[in-house]
């Protein structure tokens, strides 16, 4: 039994390169955010520094919608908190699965008590727009809910054609768009996007621990139909709404809208150092230019691929709608791929992934995201990586992918 007296070691883990799907290294900027003094969250400059993360979060959405905020916890916060706060027990909801995190939006439609509706892709491929179509006219649903990027298997679903079917039929459309923010174009207003979710840890080179979230004018109503008023903070002027009551209390979006609004009517304790981070994340993004962000994650992700198939290894699924940030790639034959996961980290400090369910054991994701989109570290992974190939005796062709990447650099 470990002795209650023991304090243990001073905190200092080690140094790693973290080359996988996510998280990613922050952006330095980000940790020194991170470590600026706690005030409290009323203070006036604490209330002016969440009216500053809403403006900043409408640029990096592309949005002008009123209700941008953050949700306070990790990415899936902010899924569960959407689909929690517009769906009701008994509503229809459509959900594309690309891969692992359609399983994922299935997964909390169900708990919520939806009817839930997929339309099942093979994994490597995307839903096409004619599918979701048909899927509307026989299904009518409430909501039509997307991954946009699906970590899982690499792929980056389009959504803007999927946004005018939404429209043109009147159902919400929800995305999740956690792994491709930042890493590849997403124009909330423009795809007719009700509402998106996303997270700091990947593109846009944060922690895990904040999930900038957005709403449109119409699903916020949606939601506000559900608005229920806590009894120890009620006043005479505040009225419920006539919907069914949102079944969490930290995820009721009428409330978390309540709080980051004019009101600041009390939902919870903002988590100030997080909020700082995200400030920091999207102040990078937008400074640097949403084009060049998304531009540098193309060309570090394209020659990451290049350099992989030189080396002779084979890219998993249709590359056509590959990811910018993530890429997939088959392991070996007669090659344990964990054991060679295993030998980068522990020699040469880099973190690649491996994927899940049918794919788990089969291909690697190999991830140049946020701060670690630059040469350095898709040079130096594809270099380690081919050392600990040679070393495993794969049949690949030595020499060749440092060099072909190096050409996207020129």
């Amino acid at each position: 039994m470990t002795n209650p007296m023991d304090t243990f070691e001073t905190l200092n883990p080690p140094q790693r390169m973290l080359m996988g799907p996510g998280p990613i290294n922050a952006y330095p900027r980000v940790h020194q955010a991170l470590s600026q003094s706690l005030i409290g969250q009323y203070d006036p400059v604490m209330t002016g520094y969440m009216n500053q993360v809403q403006s900043l979060y409408r640029g990096v959405f592309h949005t002008q919608n009123q209700q941008t905020m953050l949700v306070d916890g990790t990415a899936r916060s902010g899924i569960e908190a959407v689909l929690v706060s517009v769906l009701e027990p008994g509503d229809k909801v459509l959900i594309p699965v690309i891969g692992r995190f359609g399983h994922l939006l299935c997964e909390i439609a169900n708990r919520v008590g939806a009817q839930v509706k997929t339309i099942d892709i093979e994994w490597g491929e995307v839903c096409m727009p004619d599918q979701v179509e048909a899927a509307i006219k026989s299904f009518q649903p409430k909501l039509v809910a997307t991954v946009q990027g699906d970590t899982s298997t690499t792929m980056n679903q389009p959504l803007a054609e999927i946004g005018e079917v939404c429209k043109k039929h009147g159902v919400l459309y929800y995305c999740d768009a956690t792994a491709s923010i930042a890493g590849n174009e997403l124009k909330v207003d423009e795809w007719h996007l009700d509402a998106v979710s996303a997270g700091l840890q990947k593109c846009l080179g944060g922690p895990s621990g904040s999930a900038p979230i957005t709403l449109s004018d119409q699903c916020a109503t949606v939601i506000n139909q559900r608005k229920h008023i806590e009894a120890g903070i009620r006043a005479d002027h505040h009225i419920n709404g006539q919907g069914k009551m949102i079944q969490s209390n930290y995820f009721d979006l009428a409330m978390i809208m309540d709080y980051w609004g004019p009101e600041r009517l009390n939902h919870h304790t903002e988590a100030t150092s997080m909020l700082y981070a995200a400030r920091e994340c999207a102040r990078l993004f937008l400074e640097e230019g949403p084009d060049t962000v998304i531009a540098r994650h193309k060309q570090a992700g394209d020659a990451l691929a290049a350099g992989l198939v030189a080396m002779n290894l084979e890219l998993f699924g249709n590359q056509t709608y590959k990811m910018n940030n993530v890429v997939g790639v088959y392991i070996p034959a007669n090659i344990d791929g964990d054991a060679v996961r295993g030998e980068l980290l522990s020699r040469f400090g880099i973190e690649i992934g491996t994927s899940f369910g049918p794919l788990h054991g089969k291909i690697w994701r190999i991830g140049t995201m946020g701060y670690n989109a630059r040469q350095e570290c898709v040079l130096t992974t594809l270099a380690a990586l081919e050392a600990v190939l040679i070393k495993h005796r794969a049949n690949i062709n030595p020499g060749q992918a440092v060099a072909a990447a190096i050409e996207y650099y020129a």
